[in-house]
């Protein structure tokens, strides 16, 4: 087996045809076809099934597919490390943010790294549920995460950037706006905007009802924390959410709460990390990551989960 054929299995899985991932590799048809029967021969299976809707893969080829993109992502963070001399370093680095951390942070550390390595292609996703971003971690997919709390020892090396404070966001008739901080049993009879269920942020604010003993009506449940405040802004309710991932325009509405409620953002960066997953950590560590705009009492920690 050669790393070209998993490339080229890759390619048929996620264009579905033979021919849709042969312009997708910009090579020949009939030279897609011959490595994907090459590489059945050797295998002695069946790796993709013809269904109405296109080449699908089989549930074998499902979990060679899997290991597959792990082979070519370690090729392609060693052939990148070879060439990093000077400013010539290649390939794809691929970062995750968790509950949408690094909102605010991100953009400018990902340009000074583009400035530094124009040629490396790199890809940003947000992540909200923490058993799929440990699934792709453990797959070899995710380069650095940015999670809240400490990460899987071995796995990956934490780096400690900074503790990202939560505040609430309240529609701007709100009466609570006036004050400093808003306490959260204030608005425990309001209707929550809340997260999508089994996701870290709405755990961190699961957790935070549940210890100052509070169950309010939830109103809505959304996917990502942008559109949490939009809502929360047009009056929808009231939701919680990190300082850095509040929308710029928006921040006239939030206000941190008390009991405070903050978590310690981390650099989950994959140990032997390259020169691109250290520069960028070096670009993170530049940026302010404890900021609410208010001032105020209150330190509590929410413990990390």
């Amino acid at each position: 087996m050669s790393l070209r054929q998993f490339e080229y299995a890759l390619a048929v899985a996620e264009a579905g045809s033979v021919t849709a991932a042969a312009e997708l590799l910009h090579v020949a048809q009939p030279s897609v076809s011959q490595q994907i029967r090459g590489l059945e021969r050797e295998l002695g299976v069946q790796l993709f099934a013809r269904t109405p809707a296109g080449l699908v893969p089989t549930a074998v080829g499902r979990a060679f597919l899997r290991d597959a993109e792990v082979a070519v992502r370690a090729a392609r963070r060693a052939r990148a490390t070879a060439r990093a001399g000077a400013d010539e370093l290649e390939g794809e680095l691929v970062v995750a943010a968790q509950m949408g951390l690094g909102t605010r942070q991100l953009p400018g550390a990902l340009s000074a790294l583009r400035r530094r390595f124009p040629r490396l292609e790199i890809t940003v996703f947000e992540e909200a549920n923490p058993a799929e971003l440990e699934r792709l971690a453990r797959r070899g997919v995710v380069d650095l995460g940015l999670v809240g709390g400490p990460c899987e020892e071995g796995l990956y090396e934490g780096h400690h950037l900074g503790d990202e404070e939560f505040v609430v966001v309240l529609g701007p008739e709100h009466a609570q706006l006036a004050a400093d901080r808003v306490e959260l049993r204030e608005v425990a009879r309001e209707p929550w905007i809340r997260f999508d269920q089994g996701g870290a942020l709405d755990g961190v604010l699961r957790d935070v009802l549940r210890e100052n003993e509070l169950a309010p009506t939830t109103v809505a449940r959304v996917s990502q924390t942008a559109t949490a405040v939009r809502w929360a802004a047009h009056g929808l309710g009231v939701t919680l959410v990190p300082t850095s991932a509040v929308p710029p325009g928006f921040e006239h509405l939030t206000r941190p709460v008390l009991p405070a409620v903050s978590l310690p953002t981390v650099a989950a960066v994959r140990p032997g990390a390259g020169p691109a997953e250290t520069a960028l950590l070096e670009f993170l560590r530049q940026e302010t990551w404890h900021h609410s705009g208010f001032s105020g009492s209150g330190s509590d920690l929410l413990p990390t989960r």
